[in-house]
């Protein structure tokens, strides 16, 4: 919007977001000017606000920075299954959410078991944590030869239970519920060793990790073929667990340490970029060596198929990696994303496709009784439209979130209950929805200077109506958003300005509330009055058990009052 004496705002960097991660039922988001937003279940933390309640809407974290006077600037995110992993632009790693477990022993006695994917040897925490470890960290043997030189984390990954890290000279760091040092014998269960401290990994002594991705209880990574990366010279290892086949191997037994996956050599035809795991499945992206620049990429799948994740058409497993042939030819995937039991991926034209588990993940509403889908489906944005400028797709254990428009848009569907879409409602969506983005109160600083162009500065008095005019711009915005969470909860959508105002209001001072729910029901089709219906009886619910909580406390009340009495 431009103003004669005033700025024109280009977009702000507190608006902007640069990457989203998704836990169980939580969801993370990064902004370019280093602040992370939460929203979904508060259970054991995970959502770092320093409270165990659930969030409906993107809430900002606080990083409590150790010298007060430098505010802490996050690079990066990723969320576990009940826990979260930032990345600050000094190195540092931070953590929150879940880090233990109550074991019931003999006697009832409860003890406390220490998983460790926090990286520190205390209970679950409510906010982030700096991870002491790496505070700083000072080279051990084999990683460099100077001894003066300091390394610095500069990527972190979190799984089911465990975390890893990769510092700047491509060393990979793990904690947590990590694979056992030695293979167990024959008839033996796979059982993972726990560690809270951040321990490196010496198998890729001499190579350079570049990504890495972990499941419930396996990991596999892309690791440059020679002490230096160079672009299409990765080759992916798998280890850990494997009793689905999904570290790709051919058989289903555990490695206690990385193997090449035999498909993504550093002699194979194909060059894998992306890298997702599931909780018991794996997701490779990649291309044919010699066609990097044709944008052509296929996705590759393998391990656990009982819900149709592998996307091959079926529910086997497959012990190998398979290409997932139900998806376009000549089509770039831009990336990838693996929930519990569902699959994503988005292109570079903005078309998303999932499969997998159904159970409320919006694969499409027309499948929302066909059970689970065994073949990629295309996810379509209203009007039937795709996502343009696509960025990032992430997963859930039932609910996918996709970033696109450069990262000033979010959409979200699949299972809401605790708030998980981030559209303000518990209600499951089988068709993505705009996450209420940027949170509702938010005031987002217009003052960065590369983002104002100020014009006609020496007119003080239209400076000062600029400002008058700023505010009112803002609060009319404020009320825009309020407005979208009233309607997003009746008609299922956020409110959208340019065509949701009813023709009766836009053209006369009056409006009957009445006869615009008459036409707006005459209009709806039977998926949307079923969606109506059940907003009402949830909200009739809801009514009637807060008229209830009143009545017995009004019980409660008088019962003390006729007993103080009375003595």
């Amino acid at each position: 919007m431009e103003h004669a004496g005033t700025y024109v705002d280009s977009g702000s960097i507190s608006r902007k977001v640069i990457s989203i991660a998704a836990g169980e039922a939580h969801t993370l988001a990064l902004t370019g000017d280093g602040n992370v937003y939460s929203w979904g279940r508060g259970t054991f933390g995970r959502l770092g606000t320093n409270s165990e309640l659930d969030r409906l809407f993107p809430t900002k974290i606080e990083f409590d920075s150790i010298n007060r006077s430098e505010k802490v600037k996050i690079v990066e995110v990723s969320a576990g299954s009940y826990h979260s992993l930032a990345l600050s632009d000094d190195g540092s790693v931070w953590s929150w959410g879940h880090n233990t477990c109550i074991l019931f022993v003999i006697m009832l006695i409860n003890q406390i078991k220490i998983y460790g994917q926090l990286g520190i040897n205390e209970e679950n925490s409510l906010v982030p944590s700096l991870i002491k470890v790496f505070h700083g960290i000072t080279p051990t043997e084999g990683s460099v030869t100077n001894g003066e030189t300091r390394l610095k984390i500069s990527s972190v990954k979190a799984g089911g239970m465990m975390s890893l890290a990769v510092d700047d000279l491509g060393s990979l760091w793990i904690w947590g519920n990590c694979p056992p040092k030695d293979s167990p014998n024959e008839g033996e269960e796979y059982v993972p060793l726990t560690t809270y401290t951040p321990t490196p990994v010496w198998d890729f002594h001499g190579q350079i990790v570049v990504k890495v991705a972990c499941g419930n209880e396996h990991i596999v990574a892309l690791v440059s073929s020679g002490e230096t990366h160079k672009g299409s010279d990765l080759v992916c290892y798998s280890w850990g667990n494997n009793n689905h086949g999904q570290l790709g191997l051919g058989d289903t037994e555990m490695r206690a340490g990385p193997q090449v996956i035999e498909t993504f050599r550093s002699d194979s035809s194909w060059a894998a970029y992306e890298i997702a795991c599931g909780a018991f499945h794996t997701c490779v992206l990649a291309y044919r060596k010699g066609d990097g620049d044709s944008l052509k990429s296929v996705c590759w799948t393998f391990g656990l198929g009982d819900n149709g994740q592998l996307g091959q058409g079926t529910t086997e497993k497959s012990l190998r990696p398979e290409i997932v042939r139900s998806l376009p030819v000549n089509v770039w995937l831009v990336s990838v994303a693996c929930g519990l039991f569902h699959t994503s991926v988005v292109s570079s034209v903005g078309d998303v496709w999932s499969w997998g588990m159904q159970n409320g993940l919006g694969l499409c509403s027309e499948t929302s009784e066909g059970g689970d889908a065994l073949t990629p489906r295309l996810i379509r944005g209203q009007n039937e439209s795709s996502f343009p400028n696509p960025i990032q797709v992430a997963c859930g254990a039932a609910h996918t979130v996709l970033l696109a428009e450069n990262g000033y848009k979010l959409w979200s569907w699949g299972r809401g209950r605790s708030g998980v879409l981030g559209n303000g409602q518990v209600n499951d969506y089988f068709d993505p929805n705009l996450v209420l983005w940027p949170p509702l109160g938010q005031d987002f600083e217009k003052n960065e200077p590369d983002q104002i162009n100020i014009i006609n500065s020496e007119n003080t008095n239209a400076q000062t109506s600029s400002k008058d005019t700023t505010q009112v711009e803002k609060k009319l915005e404020i009320m825009e958003r309020y407005a979208s969470i009233i309607h997003g909860s009746v008609f299922g959508k956020p409110f959208d300005v340019e065509n949701d105002i009813p023709e009766s209001l836009k053209n006369s001072g009056s409006f009957d509330v009445g006869e615009e729910l008459e036409n707006m029901l005459e209009s709806c089709d039977y998926g949307k009055l079923l969606r109506l219906e059940t907003f009402y009886r949830n909200m009739l619910v809801g009514v009637k058990d807060k008229i209830m909580k009143k009545k017995i406390k009004e019980m409660i009340l008088e019962c003390l009052e006729s007993s103080t009495s009375m003595h």
